[in-house]
């Protein structure tokens, strides 16, 4: 009838009969399938086979070596069972996660799990699936970096420009300074006259100049201060001075990989491609997105960011600088805030941290031997370069604060111990220069270590800032009743 519901018919349950007749007739279709294979198989063997192809014309294989494949697979579930316990373990104390995640890194290599039992670590770990986890490790990194460029938040860099620059200035200059004058004692012992003594120092010295962000941002979250006046200028801080760093990190691999001659080549081509993302790709790129609630969040957007982001590693890598700078920039040229940066965040961003990055911190588990450090001359330099970057960075920061920007010693004490975090940014500089052959697999054990040190002092140092304001804050109200 017009105007009626269509009804759809409803299947009748099976009973057990009928259960026998689709196992009877299924099973006869697969017995006749089998009958009329053996026939074709029968008649198919005595036909003679074409010569075989010479090995020039045959194509790559894609089976490789299944060792190599299970080592893979065992390694990357192994770092990330025992990082991810290790996070939670971590996080119950007040510590950041990653520093869970990078330990456990450690812990299954060559310093602890090689120490115990080296055939375990050589089953979970063993060298040849290095450059397997390398591929990983790069491919985690590169979306990593291009996350955190789109966390960037230029109008907090805008907003208090001028203070900003002020502390960042002293938090960059003072630890560069302070990682040329480091570098002229590290040089003669732990280094060789394979590698110029102006790579070495330029590139300790921007290592004591990292202050990783993410981690940073991570921390100031747990305790709710993202929102406070210190959180913002912390971030803010945080932010322009992993800019500037990797201005530095680029110039520094330009200086590595050629001649003065080519790294002036490198870093006029990277202040090209610089203006070009900013002045050029970032206004069109805000102009299409401006309408981004209207854009359909397809497979074909998907495509596209990730076609923008290969290119403009590929880019960056064919400069001469590292790949991550160019997904950094693409991050960076994109509003943070615009509802399609939010859903690839939202997206990427367990799959990165949890699946790809155990690959980076298996990499450099298996590059730190802490049993290197083992003399009293290794482990004075190695404590010297932790206060030379606690110094640095600490120092700089609050002189930055308090002379340049005019902040109470309370906000310029608080704002240095911030900056001190250096965590996973910190690691992704030191494998550049392990990859460069800038560092000995000594120093670079070492620098790991001021690393893990710098960060996991940051929450107890920060919980001894809070509660210290607290008391000041209570005898200045108790004083004034």
């Amino acid at each position: 009838m017009p105007g009626a519901k269509e009804q759809t018919a409803v299947p009748k349950p099976l009973n057990a009969s009928s259960y026998l007749m689709l196992l009877l007739r299924y099973g006869g279709m697969l017995a006749i399938a089998a009958v009329l294979f053996f026939l074709i198989d029968t008649y198919g063997s005595k036909l003679p086979a074409a010569l075989a192809l010479p090995p020039e014309v045959r194509g790559p294989s894609l089976s490789g070596k299944s060792d190599v494949l299970r080592h893979v697979l065992l390694a990357l579930f192994a770092v990330l069972v025992t990082g991810q316990w290790l996070a939670w373990v971590l996080r119950y104390l007040g510590q950041p996660a990653v520093i869970g995640e990078v330990l456990g890194g450690i812990l299954l290599g060559p310093s602890f799990l090689g120490q115990l039992s080296p055939a375990a670590a050589e089953f979970v770990l063993p060298p040849d699936v290095a450059p397997y986890l390398s591929v990983i490790a790069q491919l985690g990194v590169i979306l990593y970096m291009f996350l955190v460029g789109l966390e960037l938040n230029p109008a907090v860099l805008h907003e208090r420009f001028r203070s900003l620059l002020a502390i960042t200035h002293g938090g960059t200059v003072v630890p560069f300074l302070l990682g040329a004058v480091l570098a002229l004692y590290l040089y003669p012992r732990f280094s060789n006259s394979h590698v110029p003594f102006t790579s070495f120092a330029l590139f300790i010295s921007v290592a004591l100049s990292i202050t990783a962000f993410p981690v940073l941002a991570r921390i100031l979250t747990d305790r709710r201060m993202q929102k406070t006046q210190l959180g913002i200028l912390a971030l803010g801080c945080a932010a322009m001075s992993d800019v500037i760093g990797w201005c530095l990190l680029a110039f520094v691999v330009g200086v590595a990989q050629a001649k003065i001659s080519g790294a002036f080549l490198v870093l006029t081509l990277t202040a090209a491609y610089l203006g070009f993302m900013f002045l050029g790709v970032r206004p069109v790129v805000a102009r299409l997105l401006r309408r981004g609630d209207e854009i359909p969040w397809t497979q074909g957007l998907v495509a596209l960011i990730f076609a923008a982001l290969l290119l403009s590693s590929l880019a960056t890598e064919t400069i001469g600088i590292h790949a991550i700078f160019g997904a950094f920039l693409l991050g960076a040229v994109i509003p943070h805030d615009n509802p399609i940066a939010v859903e690839m965040t939202q997206k990427l961003e367990d799959l990165v941290t949890v699946l790809l990055l155990p690959s980076f911190f298996a990499l450099t588990g298996m590059r730190t031997q802490i049993g290197l450090v083992a003399g009293s001359e290794e482990w004075f330099a190695c404590a010297l370069i932790i206060l030379a970057a606690t110094i640095g960075k600490f120092g700089g920061t609050l002189l930055g604060a308090r002379m340049g920007a005019g902040f109470s010693w309370r906000d310029a004490l608080g704002l240095g111990i911030l900056m001190n975090t250096r965590g996973l940014m910190e690691l992704i500089v030191l494998n550049i220069g392990m990859d460069l052959h800038l560092l000995s697999p000594t120093l670079f054990t070492m620098m790991v270590l001021m690393s893990l040190a710098t960060t996991l002092a940051t929450t107890p140092l920060l919980h001894w800032f809070e509660r210290s304001s607290e008391k000041l804050q209570q005898g200045r109200v108790s004083g004034s009743s």
